[in-house]
């Protein structure tokens, strides 16, 4: 291992036991620069290294923002309990199975939200709320895998965006650095609240 390696956010093992940096057998060119290599299955495999920067990046952007001011959004049911452990210990609003169209464009709805900033696991299944997100111009981080578009995403997280485990992974570190930056006490999140074995 690199030295590298001895500066990420968790042990590289632990990344690769959930599995963040496998991606799928299609590959996007708004991805390619976040691939590591191209395994002879065809499945192509993520950087770590950027995944960490990403994560960290994510974390960056959305220290700035409450947590009222902050939107989740997981239509894929793999994301639902990492988001939702997400949403319980950060106090940020989360959106977990279908969005609701209208709550961030549409004053009148009961659901209606005023969002600073906003998380998706998978740019493609959640498209209307990037969508959303758009209209009102705020800014969106996006999950996104080998397969993925970046369009209107405004920061990239390159993992894998399908897997329960390097969800759940994602969602504590980031959850765990959100509550470092803004200095909200000790985080009592554990990695097994937000994924399931």
């Amino acid at each position: 291992m690199t030295d590298e390696s001895q500066n990420l956010l968790v042990p590289n093992e632990e990344y690769l036991k959930a599995g963040i940096h496998i991606g799928t057998k299609f590959k996007t060119k708004y991805m390619e620069n976040f691939i590591y290599k191209t395994r002879s299955d065809g499945l192509s495999v993520l950087n770590i290294t950027a995944i960490d920067e990403r994560i960290r990046l994510a974390a960056g952007m959305l220290s700035q923002y409450a947590p009222e001011q902050i939107i989740v959004v997981s239509r894929r049911e793999n994301g639902w309990k990492a988001v939702k452990t997400f949403g319980k210990l950060t106090g940020c609003r989360v959106f977990a199975g279908r969005y609701p169209p209208g709550i961030l464009t549409n004053p009148a709805l009961k659901q209606f939200t005023e969002a600073k900033v906003m998380i998706v696991t998978d740019a493609w299944p959640d498209r209307n709320a990037v969508q959303d997100a758009m209209k009102i111009g705020i800014p969106v981080i996006g999950l996104c895998d080998t397969n993925n578009q970046a369009n209107n995403i405004d920061l990239v997280v390159p993992c894998n965006n399908k897997g329960k485990k390097s969800l759940g992974l994602f969602f504590f570190i980031l959850a765990k650095l959100y509550f470092e930056r803004r200095a909200l006490g000790e985080f009592m999140g554990k990695l097994e609240d937000f994924s399931e074995e």
